[in-house]
């Protein structure tokens, strides 16, 4: 679209101008919110489902009369306020952190260049843009020298495009090499960008597996526990049962089935996590990437910003054949200020040579897929870059002398001379000097990788650079296998890329297209893979891996399209998301079982209890106790531990071992529990004291295995668990509906039956985990 207005390029709009596009919208919109607005929490955790069916099942207990009963719902209002607290506190955390970490736009108003967010953009505003940048708006190219654009989300290639002055610039694209001026000619909802609800989100990753097996369980249940409501309630009333002991039963039988404890504690988990993330200047911008991260095991790098630092200096220049040392230095200094590279490299070389001043006739920018960048002035072409990307054929005591230096450490580059800019190669270049760059390891470097190495995480390195030198670097920083190393400038267009992943472990000189396909042979090998980037080199690749990190110092399209962002830009701080994310996933599997037992008994009680004559076991308040003491809150104590072990994706096989086992446990003591009371003629209210009482020892027992391995703060939570059990028997039966048991005619019952629980729970978890539970495969 061509704009009916053309501000001057040296003084941008006035402020009279910008207040008149203010004041008739013609403005951008901000970025898309990571987190949901305060209102959309407080809806989706309260407009729920399973608080649905609790509010019409607290309707009817109310019907009875028995107030005392409706105890289960201020459980309810606890977690439901829980998981409100911590997301709420989460997002103001994540918010804060996205605030640190958004990139501006670079602005020309009234003769100044100032820093903007986004939405301060208007219609016509003169942008100054770079390599690396991600258009906000849809553009007009009012000047440049040489711009290289990817417009994959557009297009959905990713070959770069050309583009010159006069040329239009789509929302969204990236800049891949050069520099230019622009004028801002759509902004706001009208621009393609917004039309594809922002291009960051064009490809949302699967969601958490945790998350996606629970909520196959929740929707499984959803199905099942109105029918089986209905069909118990239905069923009392045939046998002539009192209305409102149907009724207590049906709602307890109903309220026990719903593991809505499960769904918080794994919210809650992952939101804490990320709060404790943001502590830590890691912003997460999407929950389930915790959960990804936790499972990788294979973490691909590059070079600068992770095993350097990324602060690159020019050593030396070192003059090739009859070229002297001042004339190949003044020529250096002309083509890098004449191309206007803003890459780490170019600024190395500017701060030790200068800036001269030359006008250029054609400009080549650095670009990523072409490895170097070029210029002519006076006639005579430049370039400089990758030797092996220049030539076609590395002259041999050139290389020769090359190998030498990247095996010191150096990143080499090459000044040379030719006769066009011709791509993907420069026309008969002739070598004029080698360029010496160096960069020092980070400080923690060592110990890092260490750490990742020690948690099963294998270490690759992918970068663009020398793999020469990015091995003898990657030795420094005592990464496994650094030896191994390819040059995938040297492996043909079609190589096996296969093959390739499992002989080397340092890739080097390699394009943003083979970044891309190096992540899919390690995923198509059955690996779970993060890559760490900082550059529009790393695009494709982050966009690729299952988990994606950048660093808040990296380019605007990265950041945007990553799942972590490093807001300090440390590395180092990869250590404490690994950790989190085990935490938190390892953490929840463990404690899920004890939120299913209690679901897998009480279907299968309704099951039961719709065929027989007496009532339904269970009043809704006796589960409060077992509920609270054996699962709630001993579950929250247990989700926070230290848990770093590499996850095992063990969630269902993990479950069944301990809830299947206790839950069948649970079902046959009850109808034991119902036949005595047959036998011995004892009432409603002792049977259901002795159900309480056995449920809440099978309980234990599974909350003990849960808790394993154990040390002294586990022991303790489970005897206190235990002894505030015992207190409610002895002190606060009557609340409960409990009836007294210090009565030495009912401990005759009850005795052998606790004293029975540990081997008949340990003998049914052997039958099942040996002979059923092991010959199905879980997913």
């Amino acid at each position: 679209m061509m704009p009916q207005y053309e501000p001057s390029l040296e003084t941008g709009l006035t402020p009279e101008e910008l207040k008149q596009r203010v004041a008739t919208g013609q403005q951008n919109d901000p970025l898309p919110p990571l987190t949901r607005s305060i209102k959309q929490i407080f809806r989706d955790n309260l407009v729920t489902l399973f608080n649905l069916i609790n509010v019409l099942l607290g309707a009817l207990v109310l019907v009875t009369g028995s107030y005392k009963n409706l105890l289960f719902l201020g459980v309810v209002v606890v977690n439901t306020a829980i998981g409100i607290f911590q997301e709420i506190r989460s997002k103001l955390q994540v918010d804060k952190l996205a605030l640190l970490s958004e990139s501006k736009s670079r602005i020309r108003r009234a003769g100044k260049i100032a820093a903007h967010p986004q939405e301060d953009i208007v219609q016509d505003d003169i942008l100054e843009i770079g390599r690396g940048d991600q258009l906000p708006v849809d553009a007009l190219i009012r000047q440049t020298a040489g711009l290289e654009v990817d417009e994959s989300q557009i297009t959905g290639e990713s070959t770069p495009i050309i583009k010159t002055t006069g040329e239009t610039l789509t929302s969204g694209s990236v800049i891949l090499a050069g520099r230019a001026a622009v004028q801002a000619t759509t902004v706001g909802h009208g621009s393609f960008v917004k039309q594809l609800a922002h291009s960051a989100k064009q490809k949302r990753r699967t969601a958490s597996q945790l998350l996606t097996i629970i909520n196959r369980i929740i929707k499984a249940l959803t199905f099942a526990i109105i029918p089986l409501g209905v069909a118990l309630f239905v069923s009392s009333m045939m046998r002539g049962q009192d209305l409102n002991r149907a009724i207590l039963g049906t709602v307890a039988s109903m309220v026990g089935m719903i593991p809505e404890g499960l769904v918080l504690l794994t919210s809650v988990a992952l939101a804490a996590g990320a709060f404790t993330l943001g502590r830590r200047h890691v912003l997460v911008r999407e929950l389930p990437a915790i959960e990804a991260l936790a499972r990788v095991d294979v973490l691909c790098l590059d070079k600068t910003g992770t095993i350097t630092s990324g602060q690159l200096q020019l050593d030396r220049v070192e003059p090739w054949a009859e070229t002297n040392l001042e004339a190949t230095q003044t020529i250096l200094a002309q083509l890098v200020a004449a191309t206007g590279d803003d890459n780490e490299t170019a600024q190395a070389i500017q701060q030790a040579l200068g800036r001269p001043t030359v006008t250029a006739t054609t400009v080549l920018p650095f670009s990523s897929g072409r490895k170097w960048s070029g210029a002519i002035w006076d006639k005579q072409a430049y370039v400089m870059g990758a030797p092996e990307f220049i030539f076609d054929q590395v002259p041999a005591d050139l290389q020769a002398r090359i190998h030498t230096l990247a095996g010191q450490g150096y990143r080499v580059l090459v000044l040379a001379a030719a006769k066009a800019l011709t791509t993907p190669r420069p026309t008969a270049p002739r070598a004029l000097g080698l360029i010496l760059i160096t960069d020092e390891l980070r400080p923690r470097a060592k110990d890092t990788f260490s750490f990742f190495a020690n948690q099963d995480v294998a270490l690759k390195v992918i970068s663009g650079d020398n793999p020469v030198t990015v091995a003898s670097i990657a030795q420094r920083a005592e990464i496994a296998g650094a030896e191994r190393l390819v040059d995938m400038s040297q492996v043909g267009e079609t190589p096996d890329y296969g093959q390739l992943v499992r002989d080397y472990t340092v890739f080097g000189r390699v394009t943003p297209q083979q970044k891309e396909q190096l992540i899919k042979a390690y995923q198509a090998a059955g690996h779970t893979v993060a890559m760490t980037g900082d550059g529009v080199n790393d695009l494709l690749a982050l966009r690729q891996a299952d988990c994606s990190i950048a660093m808040a110092s990296g380019s605007e399209a990265t950041k945007s399209l990553a799942d972590f962002v490093l807001v300090d830009s440390n590395f180092d701080a990869m250590i404490n998301v690994l950790n989190e994310g085990r935490r938190v996933i390892n953490n929840v599997e463990r404690v899920a079982s004890l939120f299913l037992i209690k679901t897998m008994y009480s279907v299968v009680l309704t099951l039961i209890f719709i065929f027989m004559s007496r009532s339904y076991p269970f009043e809704p308040i006796q589960l409060t106790p077992i509920s609270s003491l054996m699962v709630g809150i001993p579950t929250f104590f247990l989700a926070l531990q230290p848990n770093y072990a590499r996850i095992a994706d063990r969630f269902m096989k993990q479950v069944m071992e301990i809830a299947a086992p206790a839950a069948v446990c649970v079902v046959g003591y009850i109808l034991v529990v119902m036949a005595l009371g047959t036998q011995f003629q004892l009432s409603f209210a002792t049977t259901s004291t002795l159900s309480v009482l056995m449920t809440g020892l099978i309980s234990l027992n599974a909350l003990l295995m849960v808790a394993r391995p154990l040390n002294r703060f586990k022991i303790g939570l489970v005897v206190a668990m235990a002894a505030l059990f015992a207190i409610i028997f002895l002190f606060f039966g009557p609340i409960f509906s409990l009836v007294n048991l210090l009565n030495w005619r009912l401990a005759l019952i009850y005795l052998p039956l606790m004293v029975s629980v540990e081997p008949i729970f340990l003998l049914v978890q052997d039958i099942l985990g040996r002979r059923i539970l092991s010959r199905i495969r879980w997913r």
